[in-house]
């Protein structure tokens, strides 16, 4: 019988767990030197590379040894570097966007952010506010580019979502679905994509909506939907059968919620759902990745995740009642609500 790994000691636990953020500045420069991109045709020496990344050939090697050691690349005995999958899914153009969500969640807005988070635990307030002096939505509207790399990454992050959210809910009862700040409108496609009987209504900003036809065609449903462009703050398209709010209640302060969720109220006919796509988190101490995700929440946008319990007592306030949380294959749930 094989001896058991032998366990370790809590103090060395912890410490592994605050230098993680060495091994993520490790994947943000690899990201923003296309180390994958330049590999992409077959492996090459540190002094191969230095050239092209304008780096030192010297501190290059050191890196991409470093990057070996936590297998995103491999080395050679002639001292050259190539990709292993995980290196290989760092190319700008590998599916599921990863390149794009690294350097968004670990890049250097995120990081000098984030810098401040215990201010976030101290007063309520965000750190990106401190940091930046404005929300990070109105941040990213003065970033067009970054606000595009934002959307993909949230393609990257969501990746399993739409699928597992598309499977799990019967959606072929509805007429028009209306996907309130749907983005590029990823998970209204797959939905689409799933149940051909529907119709879809795709709402969410301008400088947001103007990327959505691409994705839309690429996934074939372009045909089916509709795209209109406001903020959920002010209004919300009328009509629809069913209201999707994908990851957007956990973006806001709880007044800002009770607007949206006002917005939608109003919008809604007799009989309409409304779906909101979240993390729930389970109660106690039980592991869930919205634990994690709800600290980005308090320190980046302001807004947080919730139980069950707490989603039910938001819908309440907003004159809804949560009907249901339906499971999915995916780290969220479906909060299913109708006019209370």
């Amino acid at each position: 019988m094989a001896t058991p790994a032998k366990a370790i000691p809590p103090h060395v636990q912890v410490m592994q767990m605050a230098v993680g953020s060495w091994v993520s500045q490790l994947i943000v420069t690899a990201a923003n030197l296309r180390i994958a991109d330049h590999l992409a045709n077959g492996p090459m020496s540190a002094a191969e590379l230095a050239g092209p990344t304008k780096t030192n050939p010297r501190a290059l090697h050191r890196f991409l040894r470093a990057l070996s050691n936590f297998g995103i690349l491999t080395q050679s005995a002639d001292l050259k570097f190539a990709l292993t999958p995980l290196g290989e899914a760092m190319k700008s153009d590998a599916p599921g966007s990863a390149r794009s969500t690294i350097l968004t969640m670990s890049g250097d807005w995120m990081w000098k952010a984030l810098g401040d988070f215990q201010y976030s635990v101290e007063t309520g307030n965000t750190a990106m506010e401190k940091v930046f002096g404005m929300p990070i939505f109105d941040y990213l509207a003065k970033n067009p580019a970054l606000a595009a790399q934002f959307s993909e990454s949230m393609v990257g992050i969501h990746g399993q979502e739409p699928p597992a959210v598309a499977a799990a809910y019967d959606f072929s009862k509805f007429g028009v679905i209306v996907d309130v700040g749907g983005a590029t409108g990823n998970m209204l496609a797959h939905i689409l994509a799933r149940h051909p009987n529907c119709q879809g209504l795709l709402f969410d900003r301008p400088h947001v909506v103007a990327e959505a036809p691409k994705l839309l065609q690429a996934k074939g449903v372009a045909n089916r939907v509709r795209i209109e462009s406001g903020s959920f703050f002010d209004t919300v398209p009328a009509g629809g059968d069913a209201y999707i709010l994908s990851h957007i209640i956990h973006d806001w302060s709880e007044e800002q919620c009770l607007t949206i969720l006002g917005n939608c109220r109003k919008a809604m006919k007799p009989g309409a759902k409304l779906l909101l796509v979240e993390f729930v988190l389970p109660e106690g101490d039980t592991p869930h990745f919205g634990k994690l995700a709800d600290m980005i929440m308090l320190a980046i946008p302001g807004g947080e995740e919730r139980t069950a319990a707490e989603y039910s007592a938001l819908l309440a306030k907003a004159d809804l009642k949560m009907t249901r949380v339906v499971p999915t294959e995916s780290d969220v749930s479906i909060v299913e609500a109708e006019l209370a």
